[in-house]
């Protein structure tokens, strides 16, 4: 029986827009032992991954360190296949037949893209996501019995750059699940990691009562199964947007100074909304002040609304199978395919 060594990122959202590839390992090598190795945030998202032999969360130690402890993990092990998307010393160093390594692309594409042609696949396969019996449970507990379909919306970030103001969030919510709303009536839930959810209480108290409150409450396994439920999930440029497009819900992401052309939420299912400031002028208020404030601000209340619209109708609609993936920001590109060898 074959092995594999997977090595992905420590980034939520780009562990996420990894499983793409990682999936179309377990379907062409279905008898392999996998070793995952990525950062802790992501690790939940890979333990029910099918022929998972094991999962390495890889904490960033002083002086690289982490990547020794890692090297003495697997340096004992035969590997029929390493997939190293970190470009790391340790897919180098490793006992391997057969090795890939991540490269930068020479020209702009979507991580996605990025990922699969590490492999030469064309077309690249779409993230997915393996939701185990125990996150669906979680998710039973957080999400009150008989709430039906509801609109999520991710309202913080890892960077407060990237944030849409809250009351824009807010008022947003009310505006689709209100009277006359293509969500009427719906609940919203309101999802952020735990160092965020300060910045997420004012949409809570705005929303009131309608609220779910699921911040600083789950792990990225339990926040998918939770997503998965939702009828729209809307949120900045963020690992939560990457995990409910994943999941198959229609996602809305907002982008300021961030590029939707490389991370954009992938899937005929997915919108990237940006605002009326180019991004060279965000990038230069960056430049001169880390700190600066109302980066989002350009985003219209109005545009990402039409783009919810857009979305919901399209779902409605039920687009027949066969429709092009990808963030409607970009066109795929096909890859130069490179063939991988059975393994033995």
């Amino acid at each position: 029986m074959s092995r594999i060594l997977f090595i992905t990122s420590n980034r939520l959202g780009d562990a996420v827009l990894s499983t793409g590839l990682l999936g179309h390992l377990t379907e062409r090598f279905p008898g392999a032992r996998l070793t995952v190795a990525c950062g802790p945030l992501p690790a939940p998202l890979f333990r029910a991954v099918p022929g998972l032999e094991r999962l390495i969360p890889l904490p960033k130690r002083s002086f690289a360190r982490h990547w020794l402890r890692l090297w003495l993990d697997c340096v004992t092990t035969r590997w029929d296949l390493v997939v190293d998307l970190r470009n790391s010393a340790v897919g180098r160093l490793v006992p391997a037949r057969r090795r890939a390594f991540h490269a930068k692309a020479a020209r702009p594409m979507h991580k996605v893209e990025e990922n699969a042609a590490v492999l030469g696949l064309s077309p690249p396969p779409a993230p997915r996501l393996w939701i185990d019996a125990a996150a669906r449970a979680e998710a039973d507990a957080l999400i009150p019995a008989g709430t039906g379909r509801f609109l999520a919306i991710g309202p913080t970030a890892n960077w407060q750059g990237k944030e849409w103001p809250a009351d824009r969030f807010a008022r947003l919510a009310l505006r689709l699940t209100g009277a006359g709303g293509p969500l009427e009536g719906a609940r919203v839930a309101v999802l952020a990691a735990g160092p965020e959810r300060e910045r997420a209480l004012p949409v809570l108290e705005a929303l009131g009562p309608r609220a779910i409150d699921l911040t600083g409450r789950t792990d990225p396994m339990a926040a998918a199964a939770c997503l998965e439920r939702a009828a729209l999930y809307v949120g900045n440029d963020s690992g939560l947007m990457h995990i409910a497009a994943a999941a198959g819900v229609p996602t809305v992401g907002l982008f300021g100074p961030g590029y939707p052309e490389i991370y954009g939420p992938w899937g005929s299912g997915g919108r990237a909304v940006t605002g009326s400031v180019p991004r060279a002028d965000l990038l230069a208020l960056v430049a001169a002040d880390a700190g600066a404030r109302g980066l989002m601000d350009g985003i219209a209340e109005d545009a990402v609304a039409a783009a919810a619209d857009d979305l919901l109708e399209a779902r409605r609609a039920a687009r027949p199978p066969g429709t092009a993936a990808g963030c409607d920001q970009f066109a795929a590109t096909p890859g130069e395919a490179v063939e991988v060898p059975p393994l033995r």
